[in-house]
């Protein structure tokens, strides 16, 4: 018990020790305290540094190269990879690194053999869209190969089956036959006039593509200046209006993939070409109705363009990726009044709304249809809103390149053609 209370009574020693430690130092403390309060050394402390703004297009190609290693399993020889890998090449152009067109390469390098053989028919529009990659393959690197993968598809317009007109069909399959959808211009005629600048086939080429830009809209154009998703010549699809033989729904991807490809003919045409006008008198006319129809809260667009008040629509990435590119490069490009710049530089900062970066570091942008056939409302309504769908993703690598260095996306060489 002796042993106990010595015991105890040294820790009550040490106890009050600390305490009176504690007491004594309480005035420098409340003193640092208030220093740091007033701005004295104590508040001087250097702020944290704010975060560097994201390179969005690194992040989306970095984020879909990582979910994606291996090129070669990227996918077959579709559209909608191509469209993604044809951001990243314009992502490359301003970047240089070399792993972006390293990617593109051996994507494209999976599809084609030494012959320049692809893997694939030319049955369908939609099969030509990647032949963009096989010209800047070319360009970049001059293998032979890419030039007779290139040639083929060429070669394929010139027994190609189109309307009575001289439309091409959307393609050759039952199901589509004699139709002319506006996906499918974006599908085949910037190839074709990017073709006919490498390989001085443009007096083809050229006149090829103001055609078909003009046959479209003849069939498709609306006095709200938009345009209706597909055509059926032979009326024979149950979309087909008995009179005017179009669907009835104004799409939104569809009049993004029409707005690019004028877009894009309109950066090759001659400045004297007789058809140019009308094509900018079409494009001045898309632009119209596209503003019109632009959500003033958030600066996208719905699905279906025109009924935004109706219940189960919703507001779509890619074809507001689209829309934002067009208006601006047409502001650039003087084929409408500098006002629309606010329209366009809306509807880029909603775009920017629908992308994010995880807890992992990796980008993904929500709000993309999935792809789509033609059909009425509540089909497009109820398409799927996937996130990091290749159509999205590309319509964002374009629109946001072009935000970032005024590039056109058919700009051929680097470095990037200055705005003017």
């Amino acid at each position: 018990m002796k042993q106990l209370g010595k015991t105890c009574r040294i820790t009550g020693n040490l106890i009050i020790g600390i305490l009176a430690v504690q007491i004594a130092l309480l005035p420098q403390t409340q003193a640092l305290a208030a220093k740091s309060v007033t701005g004295t050394p104590a508040a001087r402390t250097k702020k944290p540094p704010v975060a560097a703004p994201v390179d969005w297009s690194r992040a989306v190609v970095d984020s879909t190269m990582k979910r994606n290693p291996n090129p070669a399993e990227l996918g077959s020889w579709a559209y909608a990879r191509a469209l993604f890998l044809m951001g990243e090449y314009m992502t490359w152009k301003r970047t240089r690194d070399p792993r972006y067109l390293q990617y593109v390469k051996s994507w494209v390098d999976a599809h084609v053999d030494a012959q320049g053989n692809l893997d694939h028919n030319l049955d369908s529009l939609d099969s030509m869209l990647p032949g963009n990659l096989l010209l800047l393959m070319y360009q970049e690197t001059k293998e032979e190969k890419y030039k007779l993968a290139a040639d083929k598809i060429r070669q394929r317009f010139n027994d190609y089956p189109r309307t009575a007109d001289g439309g091409f069909w959307h393609a050759t399959g039952t199901s589509r036959q004699h139709q002319l959808w506006l996906d499918g211009v974006f599908m085949s005629m910037p190839f074709l006039v990017r073709y006919g600048r490498i390989f001085d086939d443009s007096a083809y080429a050229n006149d090829e593509a103001a055609k078909q830009l003009i046959i479209y809209a003849s069939h498709l154009h609306s006095s709200e200046g938009l345009l209706y998703h597909a055509y059926d010549e032979s009326g024979a699809s149950v979309w087909a209006d008995p009179t005017t033989r179009h669907s009835a729904e104004f799409w939104g991807r569809a009049m993004g993939w029409f707005g690019m490809t004028l877009i894009d003919v309109l950066e090759v045409l001659p400045a004297k070409d007789p058809k140019r006008p009308q094509l900018i008198a079409i494009l001045r006319d898309l632009i119209r109705g596209l503003a019109k129809y632009q959500d003033k809260e958030t600066g996208l667009w719905y699905q279906v363009i025109d009924k935004g008040s109706v219940e189960g629509n919703w507001l779509e990435t890619s074809s507001s990726s689209m829309y934002s590119y067009v208006i601006s490069m047409a502001v650039k490009r003087r084929y409408v009044d500098k006002s629309y710049d606010t329209v366009a530089k809306k509807g880029y900062r909603g775009v920017l709304t629908k992308i994010s970066l995880d807890a992992d570091g990796q980008a993904n942008i929500t709000d993309i249809c999935e792809g789509t056939n033609v059909s009425d409302v509540n089909y497009y309504f109820a398409r799927k809103r996937n996130t990091n769908d290749f159509h999205g993703l590309g319509a964002f690598l374009i629109m946001n390149e072009h935000f970032v260095t005024s590039a056109s996306a058919m700009e051929l060489t680097s470095p990037p053609r200055k705005a003017h």
